[in-house]
Order: C-alpha cells, then structure tokens, then sequence
C-alpha cells in the first residue's frame, strides 16, 4: 500500500496496460500482446511483411513489367495487412471505448492516406518497422522479466505434508499453519516454517543472494524458497502459503510496475494532449494552404499532412519511457534489490541523507564471541564457560555455546541462575560461575578493574571463587558494512546517521570505526521517529532510512525513502519499505542509488532525443523537405534508438 508520503504520486488512471509491459499514452485499456517473445509465431507476420516489402522495392527498382498497376498494389497490400491489421484493430478498439485519438489512430491514418496516395512501400514500412519496435520491446521487457523471474521463481509446487501417519503429497495452497512438511535433500521449502529437525544446512541464495551455506538448528525459522543441502528434515509450517516470505516478495515485484515515475505520469498525460493536437495541426496542413497558396495541390499537401502525422506519433515516448523504468527495476532485481514501484527510482536519485538502524544492517544482529582473555589454560577455561553457559537459553549463552562448537559438553550439576547476574553450578567438581561484574561483586569474587571500562558485552568466568577470564560478546559488523558508508560519500550523500537501541557506547564506537558522520544511542522507537524528525526538519533533506525490525516500521514509514533488509528482516518492516535489499548487504544501498541514477539518465536521453529528431523533421515536413521515409525514422527509428538505450540498463554493470 503506497504512503502518505509519496501521496504526490499518481495513482493508476486507467492507463492502457500491454501485456508485454509497456503503457501507451492513450489513456485506455487497450491489449495489443505481441505474444511470447521467444515464439516464432510472434514474429511470422513482421517475417512476412518484410520479404515482400524487399521484393517489392526490388521489383520496383528493376522496373519489371508485370509489377504495375493492380498487382503491384494487391503485392503492398498484402504485404501490409499483417503488420498494419493488429493496429488498425487496436485504433477500432479505442475509438469504441471514447478514446479516439491514439498513436494508432496516427498510423493508420497516415498509412492508409500513404495508400490513397500511392505511395505503397512507405506504408508497409511504417506498419512493418512500427511492429518489429513493438517486438523488440517485448523482447527487451521479457529479459527484464526474465532477471526478476531468476529471483522470484524458486517456489516448489508441492509440499510433503504429514496426514495420517504419512507423508502426502500436496499442494503448498492446501497446508495448514501447525502442519508438519517434509523436505528431502535437494528439496527447496514450499512455506515457511520452523526445523524440527536437529539441525540442517540450507542455500539461502533465492532470498538472500548469498551462495554460502547457512546452518539452521531445531526451532529456528526456514524461509520458502531455501534449499536443504543435505538430509531428510522436517518443518512445522508456521505461515500460510500466500503470507510465505517468498510469496510477499513475488507480490512486491508483480505490482511494482503499477506505480509510475512523474516522469511517466507527465509523459502518459502529454500524449493525451499532444496526440490531438497533432491531428488537428495535420488536418490544418491540409485546409490553410488552400487559401494562402496560389497553386496549391490537394494530393500534395494531403501527402505532407501524412508525413507530419507519422513523424508526430508519440511511440518513441510511451513505448521507450515506461520501458526504462521497467528495466532499471529488472536490472534491481538482478542485483536482489526490489523496488516497489518505478516511481521509487526517481526517489533515490533525489536522496541526499542516509540515516541506518545498526543492529541487523549494519551488523549481523548475531552475537558473536569477539575476544578470549583466560588466565588458565584456553581450552579448558573455554570447556567450563560453554557447560556453564549451555544451561541458559540467553542469546549470549547461545553465542558461547556456539562458539565451542561440537565438542562433547562438560557435565554440569548444581546450576542456579541469579537473574541480571549470571549463574553458578558444579563442574568437574569445582564450583564455578559465569556472569557479569555484578555477579562477581555480589560473590565478592576479586577482577580486575580495568573490565568495567569496557564498552561492549561481557561474560566472567571464576572457578573455585578465583577470578579465570572473560570473553567478549560483541554484534558482528557485516564485511561490506564501512565500504558501504565510504561509497554512500562518494555517491552524493551528504550524512550518513545512525539510529540505535544499542548502548551509546556501543553505537559511538562503531560509527567512529565505520566513519558514520552521526550516530544516537539507547533509542526506544518513538525515539527514533523524534530523530528523524528532527533530521527531516532541514527542508533540503530527501532521507532515505534503512531499517530490519519492526521497531524500524514506524521510521520507515516517515522517511522520504524505506529499505529494508529483506533476507531476515521482519514482516512488518519488508511491507512498509519502498525498497528491499535481497541480500541484507549494506552496499546494495549504493547499487540501488546507482541503478536510480542511471535509470534517470537514460529516461531523459530518451526524452532529448524523441522531441530534438521529431521537432526537425516535423520542420522539414511541413515545408515539403521531408519524406515519408524520413517520417519513418523520425518515428519508428528513434523509437528503436530509444529502446536500445533503455535496453542498455539492464546490461549495465553495477
């Protein structure tokens, strides 16, 4: 659903919407498909079009008896019906709706007036190169589709689902929240769930983009879409199949085409002026000379009006503009950044404040053993702190714990846990304690004072009442993570600023490692939101927020710009962002930046060069200079050209 804050965003207007992907200019709802790209039917009746049309202007050229008269026109006309007939029709379709002057109406005016006139290879080449335009675009828009496809179409069809003692094949639609599925090796996810399992491997690449493994252990989340590497496991479905994060995403990108760029809305608008416009002008190229020249000839005015009216079809516009936009969000998806809406690309390019939560974009949001400091032996002090730390389900007991490994766990009795303190237990039989500092005092148990100056986390260990190390915990900062604040400099943003529920201390050290120009911590989320109002309240900033929890939604939402970190970032926030970042790497935020400027770019190449190619041939039209082959060019070839150009986005490298 868009925001309030993109409100100055028009909405849909009942635009024409081709199968193929492009909107015309018309303002209707018309659906001339072309068919699939890849289908040599598609191409049959351009194929045909364009042998007779060479054998024609051959046999014209050679002067050969025969090819005059009749059977030279019924040899055009036949070479024209194909290519011209699905126009025709469209302009047929349209007037019936109310919707009389479209680009088709042009065409087909000028072609068959081209006809009237005589002038039969001009009108098939009007028809036939105004098709292959339409063919090439649908070519270029499936190969955008096809790298939007290559992220979104990785749901398996079935599901194994336990019923009555056995496993069933079924499809995802059909299985129940609470239901246990199967997956065998080889085997992606169909809907989310939770492993059942003691543990398992899995290919996160359809989400995430990353090719690495990820190890996931009983009660945590499997996602639709992952890939089981190696064992036969099972998941407790805990979404339907329509609310899978998979399914979301696939959602997102369907309807992303849906919300147009200004620049679309402005070009989808003009057309609605201009195309009338120009048919009047043609008529009037007809009529006035009639009364201002002294020999002034019926067919020939009429054929300059027909030139004019070709030359002014706005193809090169509504066709290479839309197409653009919709390669810049294929190319996105190509680099597993979603874009909601085309509109979205304009947005980032306007960006000039970057402000980013740190835990989960910044950082892994996974607790991590960061530095040893024992004072007996490594790997015995290791031993005692994993058994000791294995009886708490605490996020940093988990992260000991999963630092140890898979080494067989020390027996422990006695455990006692001292809430806000640590625990205690009996080791080996030796009493020992884990905990922080305020542990340490309350057991009266000597350390030295130099811990309590350290900012981050951390956990002490004393065996027998003696003092025996500590280990620190610390959020793992991402690989990519200050490359991507450098680059965000480099790339016209003028303040990076980081919002933080983490300690002060924390977030001040990690900003000042990353070079962040600004950072905030112990942030609750209405904190965040005063932030960024007060940030928002320099009126020359366009803030673009970049966020993974749902405390991040509201923050989101009041941002000029939402991203989100969609790998393993929570429902909420995904649906509230305008962008998500397939792969949670902070250095997608300069790709998407990258790919929005670049979009912009070729849109306004495509603008410059339709209106500066027409405005001069439609001069020399009208003053009789210009043909009906240079008004082939003027439409139909800049009309190439600017798909080419648009087509150039998705080759791009980012």
């Amino acid at each position: 659903m868009e925001k309030e804050k993109h409100s100055h965003v028009a909405q849909e207007d009942g635009c024409c919407s081709h199968n193929h992907g492009h909107q015309h200019g018309s303002g209707d709802d018309h659906d001339h498909d072309h068919g699939d790209a890849s289908s040599f039917k598609t191409y049959l009746p351009a194929a045909f079009s364009l042998v007779l049309l060479l054998a024609g202007i051959a046999l014209d050229y050679l002067k050969i008896e025969f090819f005059v008269n009749y059977i030279r026109m019924g040899w055009y006309v036949l070479a024209y019906v194909p290519v011209a007939y699905p126009v025709i029709k469209e302009a047929g379709a349209t007037i019936a709706k109310g919707e009389i002057f479209t680009e088709f109406l042009l065409m087909a005016l000028a072609t068959i007036g081209a006809l009237a006139l005589g002038e039969y290879p001009e009108a098939v080449a009007v028809m036939l190169f105004y098709t292959v335009g339409e063919l090439f675009q649908g070519a270029a828009v499936a190969g955008a589709k096809r790298n939007i496809k290559a992220l979104l179409d990785v749901r398996p069809d079935v599901a194994s689902v336990l019923r009555n003692e056995k496993f069933e094949t079924v499809k995802p639609e059909t299985v129940a929240i609470g239901e246990t599925i199967q997956l065998k090796a080889g085997e992606k996810a169909p809907l989310d769930g939770e492993l059942l399992s003691e543990s398992a491997s899995f290919n996160t690449a359809a989400l995430t983009g990353e090719s690495t493994p990820r190890t996931i252990r009983k009660g945590e989340a499997v996602l639709a879409g992952m890939l089981n590497l190696d064992q036969v496991v099972t998941l407790k479905v805990s979404k339907k199949f329509a609310d899978s994060a998979l399914s979301r995403i696939l959602e997102m990108v369907q309807s992303a085409t849906s919300r147009k760029a200004k620049t679309e809305l402005f070009i989808r608008k003009f057309a609605k002026i201009y195309t009338p416009i120009v048919f009047f002008l043609a008529v009037a190229l007809v009529i006035l000379p009639y009364f201002i020249v002294a020999d002034y000839q019926f067919q020939t005015w009429l054929y300059r009006a027909l030139v004019f009216l070709v030359i002014s079809c706005p193809c090169a516009l509504v066709i290479s503009i839309p197409l653009g936009y919709f390669g810049g969000i294929g190319a996105a998806s190509a680099n597993g950044i979603l874009f909601k809406g085309s509109n979205f690309l304009d947005v980032i390019t306007q960006v000039n404040t970057v402000v980013m939560d740190k835990t989960g974009t910044l950082t892994h949001g996974v607790f991590k053993v960061k530095q040893i400091q024992s004072e007996i032996d490594e790997a015995k002090f290791m031993a005692l702190l994993a058994a000791i730390e294995s009886q708490s389900t605490h996020p940093i007991a988990k992260a000991i714990v999963n630092h140890y490994g898979d080494e067989k766990l020390l027996d422990v009795t006695e455990v006692k846990e001292i809430a806000g303190h640590g625990l205690t237990a009996v080791i080996a039989n030796q009493k020992v304690a884990a905990g922080n500092a305020k542990l340490f005092k309350k057991a009266n148990i000597a350390y030295p004072t130099t811990i309590d100056e350290q900012v981050e986390t951390i956990v002490l260990l004393a065996v027998d009442d003696q003092y025996a190390g500590y280990v620190i915990i610390a959020d793992e900062v991402k690989a990519d993570a200050k490359q991507a604040v450098t680059d965000l400099h480099a790339n016209g943003i003028t303040q990076v600023i980081m919002l933080s529920g983490d300690k002060t201390a924390i977030t001040a050290k990690l900003a000042k490692e990353l070079n962040i120009d600004q950072a905030y911590g112990d942030l609750l989320p209405e904190d965040k939101v005063a932030r960024l109002e007060n940030i928002k309240k320099d009126k020359n900033a366009i803030v673009a927020f970049v966020g993974d929890g749902i405390n991040d939604a509201p923050v989101l939402a009041l941002s000029d710009l939402g991203m989100a970190m969609g790998a393993m970032g929570s429902d909420v926030a995904i649906e509230t962002a305008d962008v998500v970042i397939q792969n949670d790497q902070p250095s997608r935020i300069v790709t998407a930046i990258k790919i929005g400027k670049a979009t912009k770019k070729v849109v306004y190449q495509n603008i410059s060069l339709a209106f500066g190619v027409k405005a001069i041939v439609l001069i020399l039209g009208a003053g009789g200079l210009a043909t009906m082959w240079e008004a082939v060019f003027a439409d139909v070839g800049v009309a190439f050209l600017a798909i080419l150009n648009a087509i150039r986005i998705q080759r791009m490298k980012f």
